[in-house]
């Protein structure tokens, strides 16, 4: 060790200390970290600790998300994202993939924000604190949420809300709660909203614990439920009045949505519109472009209310139009459109087809690459958390051109038809086959130990050289080369799974073609 190492080995180890202090703080308290987060990040690049310096950048990207100022935040976020790939360091990126959840949710791409979510406790450590596993594990249960998948929410929930309890983190564990009661509220549930609230109210008077904006408009929710107008009222005024803390850049955007509904539904006209005009106004500051369309939504609803049913036409039309727009982003646009548009069941059905239409290939039925990217994070998630295997096989056709060009692209097709008829056959129940493009496919076998996968595999081969394929090909051979890679417990990541699995794959067309290679034979 050199000796300008050894005199700044102290100041680095109170950086880290102070950065450490920085992310384990509550999140009720994040406008009290931009200071001291910004001095850690100057102290830190001043003695080239980059990774403490893209720390403390992250820690200013979360204030900046919570405190409404999205745009900013989530270029922080993305910047230190980059970083931490380039670098390779994984509790760095899982902290970002974070808080670029919570961005893409604040602007309304839901699909992205969820892509960040499961990123975000796939590259977690095994090492770090509960309550920090909770935290990730929280922003993953409100992406599946939002996401369409309320089982698989709660059940993420669930996990972050033991995980708090057992770190003794109260106002973590009353976070929880309280999305917990929210979900229950959107499900028309009252007497599980009812419960859980009251679990909130019971950890107040045992603790003291004081509530935030986003814990408040879900108790008036509740209220609203059984329609009690004077308790919505009630709680939300105070945070109105600036008297209750807003730990996150929508959460007084959220009361004056509730608010607006209350007055309506109570015929306070009057006021409604002018909680919808300050929502609008706070939307538009804060970039939160859900919050807005609902806005919008809401904003037709009291204008039908009083007769003015041709701006409240226009106005659905531009909530619509915005809901849309803002869906349009993500991977499954044409899905999620219609079911921003349609409530009718038949809509959801409608619905339902074009997103699997979305995640099908056209020729062979299989599932496309679009949906794969999509679904192996999450399988590689849930591996993770139950520390089970998971196989990867990408399945490659011999000298494929020839057969186009001996015989036609029809041929060719056809070939291709049969091929993904024996892939379904081989990834059974429990597996997924894809067609990646062109001649290549893939196989996913979730809970497949290595040796098991190779055994399937070399299973599908035998049977595709075996198949009848003289009516086809003639005189014409098909054969298959196959590259097989196992992650023993769910961790890595899909990009580096594919990487391993193509050059097994080379490895068996380098090799004489027509074979399977595992990692053991790579």
């Amino acid at each position: 060790m050199t000796t300008e190492t050894a005199n700044c080995a102290p100041a680095l180890d109170a950086l880290e200390r102070a950065v450490e202090e920085l992310e384990g703080r509550p999140m009720s308290q994040f406008r009290a970290v931009r200071a001291p987060a910004e001095e850690v990040e100057r102290q830190a690049r001043e003695l080239g600790a980059d990774e403490l310096a893209q720390r403390a950048l992250l820690l200013r990207a979360a204030v900046l998300l919570r405190d409404g100022r999205t745009g900013e935040g989530g270029q922080l976020a993305h910047q230190v994202r980059a970083w931490a790939e380039q670098n390779n360091v994984p509790y760095v990126l899982a902290r970002a993939h974070r808080e670029l959840s919570i961005f893409y949710r604040a602007v309304g791409d839901f699909s992205e924000g969820l892509t960040h979510a499961v990123q975000s406790v796939a590259m977690l450590p095994e090492d770090v604190p509960g309550n920090v596993r909770a935290r990730h594990l929280l922003s993953l249960s409100v992406a599946l949420e939002e996401g369409g998948s309320p089982m698989d929410g709660e059940r993420r929930a669930r996990e972050a809300l033991a995980l708090a309890a057992a770190a003794g983190d109260t106002e973590l564990t009353v976070l929880v709660l309280n999305n917990l009661a929210y979900s229950a509220f959107e499900l028309d549930d009252e007497p599980s909203a009812r419960m859980l609230v009251g679990q909130m109210q019971e950890i107040q008077q045992r603790t003291g614990h004081r509530f935030g904006a986003n814990e408040i408009d879900t108790m008036a929710r509740v209220e609203l439920m059984g329609d009690r107008f004077d308790a919505v009222e009630e709680l939300l005024l105070p945070v109105l009045a600036d008297q209750v803390a807003a730990n996150e850049g929508d959460a007084v955007a959220e009361c004056l949505l509730t608010l607006a509904l209350t007055r309506r539904r109570s015929g306070r006209f009057d006021a409604a519109q002018e909680a919808l005009d300050a929502a609008r106004v706070l939307c538009a500051e804060r970039e939160l472009a859900a919050v807005s369309a609902r806005v919008r939504e809401e904003q037709a609803a009291l204008y039908a209310a009083t007769g003015r049913f041709a701006e409240a036409y226009e106005e659905h039309r531009a909530f619509h139009a915005e809901s849309s727009a803002l869906h349009s982003a993500q991977r499954d646009a044409r899905a999620r459109a219609l079911q921003a548009v349609f409530e009718a069941n038949e809509a959801r059905r409608v619905s339902e087809h074009f997103r699997e239409m979305a995640h099908r290939d056209a020729l062979t039925g299989l599932y496309n690459r679009r949906y794969i990217n999509e679904r192996v994070p999450a399988l590689l998630l849930e591996a993770a958390a139950r520390r089970r295997p998971l196989s990867l096989a990408i399945v490659d056709l011999d000298h494929f051109k020839r057969i186009n060009d001996t015989f036609s692209h029809t041929t060719g097709d056809t070939v291709l038809q049969h091929i993904a008829e024996l892939l379904v056959e081989a990834a059974g129940t429990s597996g997924t086959a894809a067609r990646m493009g062109g001649e290549e496919f893939l196989l996913i076998y979730p809970g497949v130990e290595a040796d098991e996968a190779a055994e399937r595999c070399e299973r599908l081969r035998l049977r595709i050289r075996a198949h009848g394929w003289e009516p086809i090909t003639g005189a014409v051979p098909v054969t298959t080369s196959v590259g097989v890679t196992t992650t023993p417990d769910g961790r890595g990541t899909f990009s580096a799974l594919l990487s391993q699995a193509d050059r097994n794959l080379y490895a068996a067309k380098r090799t004489g073609r027509d074979r399977v290679t595992t990692d053991a034979c790579g």
